[in-house]
């Protein structure tokens, strides 16, 4: 039964709600933080805030109209060094509880607003016209934009043409997935939902790609016209990447994160690159090693594959594929024998598997890319007691204003026989 309740916040948790601990136990409430007395309605372990009576030192203005409606961003009301210490401190308590010393975590870094290249947002078709936006937290209601601080300014004026495009693709009620990536050829949007197009509606969304301007639009998979072939870069190596493509979400932040994992494995001359994707890291190490780039996505992989026989004049050392589900059949420490270095950047889940085969191979450098971590911790603990030493834990903050994060640790370790997982 909901109540109204007077609460005091004691810390903000790991999804940036403000935590209050209570007689009745932890009670989370969105859009609060550390030290406020608040006003809430609570619902078991959830809240929802009406007012702030006791404002915490950090309280700022938040910079968007649709703070708190829109579903997107949860730390706007933190003034930014209270927030970048709270981001930080979310590896410094991942890494203490694996009993991993804090002192290895780098200088952190992070981007700016306006700096995200690639938006996943959804659409609906109403009486009123198309709503464009992100769906609101704990709701299947989409809030129309007007404003967008975290994607980047050629996405965020695009707003309004992207709308009109999908006038022209949805039937009425229908609501979709629309994922825009900011490329150098223009913006590539891929829709993704259960609606049909039949020819007629083909050619008018190919009419209205045409006259709206954008370089490509395919609908569930299939291509409806791509007048410009999307291409992004990686340093100067361009590839394609497949409709809906995953890329690192802001660019400078990507560039900070090569520019650690390259530096690291620059001794190894035969790399490995697990969960490779398009190649953000395979066709940057590929200037100084051979690199072998495993990735289960085929669209992915043959993006890479073509990227780097495209770019044959850039002088890049040989890159070979392979397809592979490595969450279901990691790559065995046998197999991974034959290299020296070693990068992975695996979904949310984490490496627990592929790790126990690296922490049994003689593999010397590796590079751990994550955008968790709490299942990165994880896995630095098993390449640690196989005997890795780690020796830099990096933050990368490339999601403003939300409780993601991402980090690049780098691990070494001597020669010698390792031991198998079984044996740990």
């Amino acid at each position: 039964m909901s109540r109204t309740e007077t609460l005091t916040i004691d810390e903000l948790g790991a999804r940036g709600d403000g935590v209050a601990r209570t007689g009745k136990g932890l009670v989370f409430v969105p859009y609060t933080l550390a030290g406020e007395t608040v006003t809430a309605i609570a619902d078991g372990k959830r809240a929802a805030l009406l007012s702030v009576r006791t404002p915490s030192p950090d309280r700022i203005d938040p910079v968007c109209t649709h703070f708190e409606t829109c579903g997107g961003c949860s730390l706007q009301h933190m003034d930014a060094d209270a927030y970048r210490r709270w981001k930080v401190g979310l590896l410094e308590k991942a890494l203490a509880a694996q009993g991993i010393d804090t002192d290895c975590i780098a200088a952190p870094h992070f981007c700016a607003p306006q700096s995200r290249r690639r938006a996943v947002f959804s659409a609906i078709r109403t009486e009123k016209g198309v709503l464009l936006g992100f769906q609101q937290a704990s709701s299947n209601h989409v809030v129309d934009l007007e404003e967008c601080h975290v994607i980047t300014p050629e996405i965020d004026a695009a707003r309004p043409t992207i709308k009109d495009l999908m006038a022209v693709v949805l039937p009425a009620g229908r609501t979709v997935h629309v994922t825009v990536n900011q490329t150098q050829s223009g913006l590539d949007l891929a829709v993704e939902g259960k609606i049909t197009l039949d020819d007629a509606g083909k050619r008018s969304a190919a009419d209205a790609v045409r006259a709206l301007g954008f370089a490509r639009l395919t609908v569930n998979g299939e291509i409806i016209l791509a007048p410009r072939r999307p291409l992004v870069a990686f340093d100067d190596v361009t590839v394609s990447p497949p409709p809906g493509a995953f890329l690192q979400a802001v660019p400078a932040m990507e560039t900070v994160m090569a520019g650690l994992v390259a530096k690291h494995l620059a001794k190894s001359k035969r790399v490995i690159d697990l969960f490779a994707g398009c190649g953000t890291f395979a066709l940057r190490l590929a200037k100084a090693s051979t690199v072998h780039a495993v990735e289960g996505d085929a669209a992915a992989l043959a993006a890479l594959d073509r990227g780097f026989r495209e770019n044959s004049g850039k002088k890049l050392k040989p890159v070979t594929v392979e397809r592979r589900d490595l969450v279901r059949r990691p790559l065995t420490a046998q197999e991974l024998k034959p290299h020296d270095g070693l990068v992975f950047d695996p979904p949310r889940a984490g490496a627990e598997a592929q790790c126990r085969e690296i922490a049994a191979s003689p593999v010397r450098r590796v590079a751990a890319v994550s955008c968790n971590p709490e299942t990165l911790a994880r896995d630095l603990a098993i390449l640690i007691q196989a005997g890795f030493t780690l020796k830099s834990v990096t933050p990368v903050d490339q999601f403003i204003w939300t409780p993601h994060l991402e980090a690049v640790a780098l691990l070494e370790r001597a020669g010698g026989k390792k031991r198998h997982w079984s044996d740990m």
